[in-house]
């Protein structure tokens, strides 16, 4: 046991070394030579204007931090970070969601995978009643790709009709510019509560200065045509002048600094540490991702306390215990969880059990933690015959309609209807996290190419030409790699399918963190669809 904890923990501090590596390169795209072209114009990187915009000393929950490596656009194989860094931090004790172009990326041009992640930011902000910043500096849509960009719904314009609904529910828009905003990108100045502009250094402007001469024939400079004092005294679309980035950083704090004090929509006890370390994760989790795990140990070591009140424990043994069920809470918050356990796969009993629990807790007004580790339902005439699929359908409509919190994490496989289930991206869980043990895909890579494998060998034998033992071994192999590539969590993180690959020391932190966070809007009255029984 000893030897297996000790590679375990070797295998998983490797993997986030490598997590690290990706990180460094989202984070600080261009180097040295792009900060210090920052500096020659007067500006900060963008991390260093959030830290001082948020409260000293408090934590800054950043999101989706390797978005855009890999995507392979027209001319540009990667977008660090997506070009935009989100995240939410307290201003003045209240958490709020911070959106930043990185103008060292593409001078902070949108891309799909920018205009994803800004908007999941705005979807995340929207449900749990967070007030906006915005601090703007980009050059609008990307041009080559304005097809996918520009004209449709969740494109361009999503951002702004966004901002809209948003302010219109309550939700303070605030924008600060501290570059050019270009066309589209002009609506993030114009369409906020209060927008702030600095001295020569912030430009908005629906045509900028050689698009007016190409129209009109008028020559004039960015400065007088959509410049800080133009905007802030004569056209009025902007509202406050600034000569800094630190003077605009203080006046944004000073516009939210008489927000009222949020509330937790929800009884919180003492915290507890667990009794079991969040450090033994990394001897808990074996480094073979298909291999069962005893999902009871995990959860000792993010639960107050280590304490697991377990629900409904010793039903169906061997079947209706893969999927495990009960309260914790998490530094004194209440939470209910739906974990996979052993291998994870999900018999008719199982799913019975966890569509009973999601209900009883949605009734109760208790969030829901849903630990995802299962390769699917089971198949076969007995568990057809038994009602698998009504049963995993029951506990789907019990995902898509519990109104309570719900964040996903996944610790595993996360394949075929087994993601559904368990509250995958499409079911609108409030966050999803994922480690780097986990793996979303329809099946796995070796289940994959056997399927496949197969289908290609018929077509082979139809054809008269039978595939040799050197072709099936290339076709296995190459669909092993494809499948497994794109389960990956940094090809998922890279597509924005999870909010940020947590580390395993910093699954408890988190969890409590965005807990909290989902409880600053009251939990509605549980509404269920048409079970079948």
């Amino acid at each position: 046991m000893l030897e297996n904890s000790e590679t375990n923990r070797t295998f998983w501090k490797n993997e986030e070394k490598k997590l690290d590596d990706l990180l460094e390169k989202a984070i600080s795209p261009g180097g040295e030579k792009a900060v210090a072209r920052l500096v020659k114009q007067g500006k900060r990187p963008v991390r260093e204007l959030i830290n001082n915009l948020i409260d000293s000393g408090s934590l800054f929950l950043e999101l989706s931090r390797i978005a855009g490596f890999g995507v392979n656009y027209p001319g540009v194989d990667d977008v660090p970070c997506g070009g935009l860094v989100t995240g939410i931090g307290k201003i003045h004790g209240n958490w709020t969601m911070i959106f930043a172009n990185d103008s060292r990326v593409k001078a902070g041009t949108y891309f799909p995978i920018t205009l994803k992640k800004h908007m999941r930011a705005q979807a995340i902000a929207t449900q749990c009643g967070l007030n906006c910043v915005y601090i703007a500096d980009s050059g609008g849509a990307f041009l080559p790709m304005q097809a996918d960009v520009f004209p449709d719904d969740q494109h361009f314009g999503s951002m702004f009709y966004n901002m809209a609904r948003m302010s219109a529910a309550g939700l303070k828009q605030v924008t600060l510019s501290t570059g050019g905003n270009t066309a589209g990108g002009a609506y993030i100045v114009f369409m906020a509560n209060e927008s702030v502009m600095i001295d020569k250094m912030s430009y908005s402007f629906l045509g900028g200065p050689p698009l007016v001469k190409m129209a009109t024939g008028e020559t004039i400079s960015a400065e007088n045509l959509g410049g800080a004092k133009t905007h802030t005294t004569i056209s009025g679309g902007a509202d406050h002048f600034c000569t800094s980035q630190d003077e605009a950083i203080e006046t944004v704090r000073n516009i939210l600094s008489n927000e009222q004090p949020q509330k937790i929509h929800m009884q919180r006890s003492a915290e507890l540490q667990p009794k079991v370390s969040s450090d033994s994760i990394y001897d808990l989790l074996p480094a073979a991702v298909n291999k069962g795990i005893d999902v009871r140990s995990f959860i000792e070591t993010i639960a107050d306390g280590s304490k697991f009140t377990e629900f409904k424990k010793n039903y169906a043994p061997g079947r209706g215990d893969n999927i495990v069920t009960g309260k914790i809470r998490i530094k004194g918050l209440p939470v209910g969880i739906i974990a996979s356990n052993g291998v994870g796969i999900i018999f008719f009993e199982a799913a019975r059990k966890a569509t009973e629990w999601i209900v009883r807790c949605s009734y109760d007004k208790i969030p829901l933690l849903f630990i995802q580790n299962s390769p699917g339902y089971m198949v076969g005439s007995e568990s057809e015959h038994m009602g698998i699929g009504k049963y995993g359908s029951n506990m789907v409509r019990a995902a898509s309609c519990a109104q309570v919190p719900k964040i996903q994490l996944v610790i595993g496989p996360d394949n075929g209807a087994a993601n559904y289930g368990m509250c995958g991206r499409a079911y609108k869980p409030n966050f999803l996290f994922n480690t780097m043990r986990g793996r979303t895909s329809v099946m796995s890579g070796r289940s994959a190419a056997g399927v496949l494998l197969s289908i290609e060998q018929r077509k082979s034998e139809a054809r008269g030409k039978p595939m040799s033992k050197e072709e099936i071994d290339l076709f296995r192999q190459k669909m092993v790699d494809k499948y497994d590539g794109e389960a990956h969590p940094f090809y998922c993180g890279a597509r924005l399918l999870n909010d940020r690959v947590l580390k395993f020391h910093e699954i408890r932190e988190w969890l409590a963190t965005t807990f909290e966070i989902c409880l600053l809007q009251p939990i509605p009255e549980p509404n269920f669809g048409n079970f079948r029984f």
